[in-house]
């Protein structure tokens, strides 16, 4: 029977697992919409059904379990405290799946470095060894991988590349900073700063439709989310001497709106030569990466279960 693995992306709207084979191939997958419950339990029972439905559809065959999750995460402990989903703080998300699916491995990681790690296996980063993936959505948010592996750092946020500050004196940030580059350049960001110019619509997808109709403001907001999106990457970039930034998300769905400033801002700030080859690029494979990424997480390790 050939491989595969159980790999699960919680999220603040869905809770997704699906089987990924050996190739990276996602064969199949099931969602259960988050639950908007103080209830913690209530979570982790979308969570449970969605893990039960993919054990069905692998007749109980798995090789390994790997979590994408949404975070900020602890990877000491196993846990998650993820911002969009309130009732889970410190939430034992690795000790709950190990007794969900028992005897083989668990791994966890951050919705950022899984969704670079997806990109990495099967998406637009095969072949590159140094990249920052990152999503700008609804906020903005990142992972990497550095000499071919995911790096998660001390707790395994390493990457959360939406907090890096673009302008210290800019808006005041959901983290309580100033001036991060989420502030500035996330979807409802972008709306709001054309709203305070003129703009008489309501969201970013409104947003990205006035701009490809031409509206001025919302050319300026597209052209401002992109400079500090660039300042930002080129920030990262020489930190991380990176070859290669892969962009998904729905912002990013605004294709050359975004891509063609940022590259263009990108220029003047990415100005040491080691940077001169730093390419920006959209997102190979949409909704799958984070489920892809999850799996990664376990191709470095035995296939055969933990001890005890």
């Amino acid at each position: 029977m050939a491989r595969q693995t159980l790999a699960l992306d919680i999220g603040g709207t869905k809770i997704a697992a699906g089987l990924v084979d050996s190739d990276g191939r996602l064969q199949c997958e099931t969602r259960q919409p988050t639950p908007h419950s103080d209830d913690p339990e209530a979570v982790w029972a979308a969570a449970e059904r969605a893990i039960a439905d993919t054990l069905a559809a692998a007749n109980g065959a798995v090789d390994g379990v790997g979590i994408s999750s949404a975070g900020p995460i602890h990877l000491p402990d196993g846990t998650t405290s993820p911002i969009n989903i309130p009732a889970w703080q410190d939430f034992p998300i690795r000790d709950r799946v190990i007794a969900a699916v028992p005897g083989v491995p668990v791994r966890l990681g951050g919705d950022g470095v899984c969704m670079a790690l997806g990109e990495h296996w099967r998406g637009a980063g095969q072949g590159v060894a140094f990249l920052l993936g990152m999503v700008v959505s609804t906020g903005i948010g990142g992972g990497l991988v550095l000499d071919g592996a995911p790096y998660h750092g001390r707790t395994g946020n390493a990457g959360h590349v939406g907090h890096v500050i673009v302008d210290p004196d800019g808006p005041p940030c959901v983290c309580g900073a100033r001036g991060c580059v989420e502030a500035i350049a996330s979807g409802p960001h972008l709306a709001t700063w054309a709203r305070a110019q003129g703009w008489a619509g309501a969201d970013a997808k409104g947003l990205a439709e006035a701009a490809a109709a031409g509206n001025r403001i919302a050319l300026q907001a597209f052209h401002r989310g992109a400079r500090a999106i660039a300042a930002m990457i080129a920030s990262v970039g020489a930190v991380c001497d990176l070859d290669l930034v892969i962009i998904g998300g729905g912002v990013a769905k605004a294709g050359p709106l975004l891509f063609d400033p940022l590259r263009a801002e990108l220029k003047n700030y990415a100005g040491l030569d080691f940077l001169s080859e730093l390419r920006v690029v959209p997102a190979g494979l949409g909704g799958e990466a984070g489920l892809v990424g999850a799996a990664a997480l376990l191709r470095e390790l035995p296939v055969s279960p933990p001890p005890g």
